[in-house]
């Protein structure tokens, strides 16, 4: 019986740290500074209304030629001679049992725009998924905490 009593109580505790854990990660969880895979930029992660946002906001090499580096690989001529630092970056994000969906991300060096998923691996890596159609076919990446 006394064993029957720790295993209950075992599982109890650990349903109770599942439950914290899943509890702890609140949706404001992804706001903050962020610094991408390549570690050659930091962008930040916003709230606006009930979506999530984000942008550039610092650049290893933010000047080219002594000019700012622009958004050249941009499709749309007029959005083309932007400045990449303080480029939106991602749109539209809403929470969801744990994952940041159905938003979309701008690749400016390719200058394509992707759907796109996040969800935290830990409190300090983001996993960030972008896709075209299915999320079964896309690519991602990890970004880690800033700030």
């Amino acid at each position: 019986m006394k064993n029957l009593n720790k295993i209950t109580f075992g599982l109890i505790a650990l349903f109770m740290n599942i439950s914290f854990l899943s509890i702890a990660q609140s949706e404001d969880a992804i706001i903050g500074t962020w610094l991408n895979t390549e570690k050659d930029g930091r962008i930040e992660i916003y709230k606006s209304g009930n979506e999530f946002y984000g942008k550039i906001v610092w650049l290893q090499d933010p000047e080219e030629n002594g000019k700012p580096v622009v958004d050249s690989n941009n499709p749309d001529e007029s959005m083309s001679s932007r400045p990449i630092l303080g480029l939106p970056l991602l749109e539209g994000f809403t929470y969801e049992d744990g994952v940041w969906e159905d938003g979309t991300i701008y690749d400016p060096k390719s200058g394509k725009t992707y759907s796109c998923v996040m969800k935290l691996k830990d409190e300090d890596i983001l996993e960030v998924r972008g896709y075209v159609g299915v999320s079964m076919f896309g690519r991602t990446v990890l970004w880690s905490r800033y700030d």
